[in-house]
């Protein structure tokens, strides 16, 4: 070993360590482990940076863009909505909202699609009274599956193919992972589906500062609009208790009121004052054609460019909206604010949100450019509340989402253009199109994933471009001489599962990848099934919550502890090496 590899080595190590030990955050320690080997020369300066620019990373950070997108267009939970009603036992959600969680992985990143049905299994698991715990564990290990399938499924995939890339001169295809991936999926589906059995059923999730409010009540306004379908006639019709909102008051275009009784009329230029939490009114307008209030009247920007944004402030005392209206007060034609709910400490309103006189501690969701929002929650002497997303009555891109991605898919199927340009094109489609703004494009991102790749790939490629690679593939190649390439193959597949939980997944490929194609050139084998084995084994962390971000993703909400995952993880990650090393070399010919 010289000085150069052993220099790539001892920054890898130390990485290593760092990843471990759990005291420091993982993109920091890439960025330290980055800087430590420009500084030694170990990275040159013109490799430096160059991981940031990668396909990989615009790759992941499109998908996740994109992800967002479909969350927000809110088509998923209306084509799982009719099907989560009839689930009232563990037995049936547990299989459904698993298997939903697999097939949307396989269109869009794994943690987006994760992050997509958790709520609705939150819902699930309040409305029935089955435990979060026995739910989001199995949706969270068939997101990992599900992301197996295709190329831009999960980063390891993207990371696999680009490793196969540079050290045999063609990528992996979108489907190439299909066949393996669809029968493990299938596979670790029938497991999950008896195998949620395992987990502790008496935990309770962790609730963050942006759930503290969130089941909160706003009372808020809409105006049934000139149009209705036909299956929309009454208040009853509205099925209310589907989003968990109540009608406090029916106010007519004479400005009468009525009680709020299922059997009442809705009369085209009525108003209906709302009672719910915000993520529950967003659902609402959502689902039913009522306009939000105000939503008619157009807010001024200061500029075209400007976006509108909501946010949540308080009253203070020597606020000069104390006992005043929106209406007196005149908000939006003064101040270019528009007044969009007011949440109040245990009381109930039933008057139109215009006519509701402000006191002293109400919560009032706000809406402007969001330049002038600074300035007028100084002018009105509001205290913003901590930033968290309030987006109900905002338009909503039901299918136009949807539609862009299968285009994306469509014409990456056909091989019309390559993967990252179908998925950065979706990506700028939907910000575009208004499925998404582009703070909420920004806020989708995961910058901590991106600059983990971003920093650990030019340390990869200064491990193979001293030597190192060879010099571990050669040593390997001395351990496994000699043993049958299945056993070989499985070794490499058990090798990435072990080390995913402590590099995280994407350095273990970036690692492992180089070293798995010198492993089986150097024992006469085909390097694609190794390839395909490094790929499955740092995908399928299933012991720990911090291989994977998907893991960790539902340990707070699901009330896991560290101990709990191997109880269901244990028996699949046996199960994927068993079956999975077998059906990899049947899939990938060996010789």
């Amino acid at each position: 070993m010289n000085a150069p590899q052993a220099l790539a080595f001892a920054i890898i190590g130390g990485a290593i360590l760092a990843f471990a030990w759990g005291r420091f955050r993982y993109d920091l320690v890439a960025l330290v482990a980055l800087l430590i080997g420009i500084a030694t020369g170990d990275v040159p300066i013109k490799h430096a940076f160059t991981g940031f620019t990668s396909e990989v990373v615009i790759i992941i950070a499109s998908a996740l863009i994109v992800s967002a997108a479909i969350a927000r267009s809110g088509l998923i939970e209306l084509a799982v909505s009719p099907l989560i009603a009839r689930l009232k036992k563990p037995s049936t959600q547990v299989p459904v909202l698993a298997s939903a969680t697999a097939i949307l992985s396989m269109l869009t990143k794994n943690v987006g699609a994760l992050a997509i049905l958790m709520p609705v299994a939150l819902r699930v698991s309040r409305n029935t009274e089955t435990s979060a715990s026995s739910l989001l564990m199995p949706m969270s290990f068939m997101s990992l599956l599900g992301g197996l399938v295709t190329l831009v499924g999960t980063s390891t995939n993207i990371i696999v193919s680009q490793v196969r890339e540079e050290t045999l001169g063609k990528p992996f295809q979108m489907f190439d992972f299909a066949p393996v991936g669809l029968l493990l999926t299938g596979l670790g589906l029938v497991f999950v589906s008896f195998g949620w059995r395992l987990l502790p059923r008496d935990r309770r999730g962790r609730s963050g500062m942006s759930d503290a409010n969130a089941d909160a009540a706003f009372s808020t306004e809409a105006k049934v609009p000139a149009e209705l379908p036909p299956e929309l006639r009454t208040i009853g019709d509205l099925n209310l208790g589907k989003d968990d909102v109540k009608i406090r008051a029916v106010i007519g275009v004479d400005g009468a009121r009525q009680m709020a009784l299922p059997d009442v009329l809705l009369v085209p230029g009525s108003s209906l004052v709302l009672e719910g939490g915000d993520e529950a009114l967003d659902r609402f307008f959502g689902r039913v054609p009522l306009v939000p209030a105000r939503a008619e009247n157009h807010v001024e920007k200061g500029e075209a460019s400007e976006e509108l944004r909501s946010i949540e402030a308080v009253v203070t005392p020597d606020s000069i909206l104390v006992g005043q209206s929106a209406e007196r007060m005149r908000l939006q034609d003064r101040y270019g604010v528009q007044l969009l709910a007011i949440r109040r400490n245990r009381a109930q309103l039933s008057e139109r949100l215009r006519d509701v006189k402000m006191r002293a501690g109400d919560v009032l969701v706000l809406r402007a450019g969001e330049r002038a929002l600074p300035e007028i929650v100084a002018n009105l002497d509001l205290l913003p509340l901590a930033e968290r997303s309030v987006r109900f009555g905002d338009r909503r891109r039901r299918f136009l989402p949807a539609i862009i991605l299968a285009v994306a898919m469509l014409l990456l199927v056909l091989k019309i253009i390559p993967v990252v340009t179908a998925f950065f094109g979706a990506a700028v489609m939907m910000v575009v199109v208004g499925a998404l703004s582009m703070r909420e494009a920004y806020g989708s991102l995961e910058p901590e994933v991106l600059i983990l790749i971003g920093a650990l790939t030019p340390l990869s490629e200064a491990v193979q471009r001293t030597g190192g690679t060879d010099l571990v593939s050669h040593l390997l190649i001395g351990l496994l001489h000699g043993i049958p390439g299945l056993l070989a193959l499985g070794s490499i597949m058990l090798a990435a599962m072990a080390c995913s939980p402590f590099l995280h997944n994407a350095p273990t490929v970036l690692i492992l990848g180089p070293i798995a194609v010198g492993v089986a050139k150097g024992l006469g084998l085909s390097p694609d099934p190794f390839l395909m084995a490094v790929a499955i084994g740092s995908g399928c962390d299933f012991l720990t919550p911090i291989g994977h971000q998907c893991n960790t993703l539902v340990m707070g909400p699901g009330g896991y502890r560290f101990g709990d995952y191997w109880k269901l993880g244990l028996p699949l990650s046996l199960l994927v090496i068993a079956i999975g090393t077998p059906l990899i070399a049947w899939m990938w010919p060996m010789l």
